[in-house]
């Protein structure tokens, strides 16, 4: 049975294969953490849209790499989403916090 404690310490960012470690004790702030996970993002995008029109125009050259390249793109376009909507949650919910 493989150990629960390896997993729990994996980060979305590793979930995502960047194997980037980010020092929490430098003081970046969440501003700058998000900007580059929207950079992240990004790239992934654009590297999912080359893949289809390489896929469309038969100039690919390794269609097991062309899937993931896409596949990547789409997950983290999810997982953007779906911080979005937790933390529009969030403001919805402190903004209803009567004091």
């Amino acid at each position: 049975m493989q150990d629960l404690n390896k997993v729990s310490g994996l980060s979305t960012a590793d979930l995502l294969g960047k194997g980037k470690t980010q020092n929490t004790t430098t003081g970046e702030g969440f501003a700058d953490a998000l900007k580059q996970s929207l950079n992240d993002v990004n790239e992934m995008q654009v590297k999912g849209e080359k893949a289809m029109s390489d896929l469309a125009t038969g100039s690919v050259k390794d269609l097991h790499q062309a899937a993931l390249a896409i596949d990547k793109a789409e997950m983290s376009m999810k997982l953007m989403l779906e911080v979005r909507n937790k933390a529009l949650n969030a403001y919805k919910e402190i903004s209803r916090t009567q004091l």
